[in-house]
């Protein structure tokens, strides 16, 4: 039924990380790096972080995450060790860390070919984007990349705003966190859920399917 229903879908909108992008391979010693350093400044008491309690941070603007994190900080000093984790991961990024999921550009190629108009949208900044476009070249397969950071931060139910005005209906939306399905609360979308990213099943339980892997979407569409 829903594989009917989505034969109307022209738009595609993909988040980033946890969608396409195996993000924890980075994040991961990032945050550890950047904890060490505030715990050096004094900023931070000495403590050791489960992969899970790091990864969980994943898709957060980074204003959320930091408000959340660290609320007694500074806004100058969340921005500045916000600022220290996207140069760290930045790097890593130069230096090939960085890993797609199996089959994710492969699947971007598919749609693309299929004719739909592919949107990336993810609650990152300008650089990270800029730096992952470069390195996987993204622009060959995304229309136009979308990012918060250029956006004051906003959630992305509220850029979609900008989005429904350019691209055509119907929408489906793909992602693995609750930022990703909330857009289907304000605007009439479809979502995917990506159960292998750093969602939990809560929150992409209410998705219209349920993709194991980002090549299931080649045989939905």
């Amino acid at each position: 039924m829903i594989k009917k229903a989505m034969k109307d879908v022209k738009t595609i909108i993909f988040d980033y990380d946890g969608t396409l992008h195996d993000s924890a391979k980075i994040y991961v010693e990032a945050f550890r790096q950047v904890y060490r350093e505030m715990v050096s400044a004094k900023d931070a008491p000495e403590r050791e972080f489960q992969d899970e309690e790091i990864t969980k941070w994943l898709g957060y603007s980074v204003q959320d995450m930091w408000d959340s994190f660290m609320p007694e900080f500074s806004q100058e000093k969340k921005m500045f060790y916000a600022g220290e984790v996207g140069r760290f991961m930045t790097e890593k990024i130069r230096h090939k860390e960085a890993v797609l999921y199996d089959g994710a550009l492969e699947t971007l190629q598919y749609l693309k070919d299929k004719g739909y108009h592919l949107l990336y949208l993810s609650n990152c900044g300008r650089a990270y984007m800029d730096t992952h476009a470069e390195s996987f070249g993204l622009r060959n397969y995304f229309e136009h990349m979308y990012c918060s950071g250029d956006y004051d931060q906003k959630p992305k139910y509220e850029i979609f705003n900008v989005i429904k005005e350019e691209y055509p209906s119907e929408y489906l939306m793909v992602g693995d966190r609750f930022h990703d399905m909330e857009v289907a609360r304000y605007h009439k979308v479809y979502t995917a859920g990506c159960a292998y990213g750093f969602g939990t099943k809560a929150e992409i339980a209410a998705a219209d399917i349920i993709l194991e892997d980002i090549r299931d979407l080649q045989k939905l569409l």
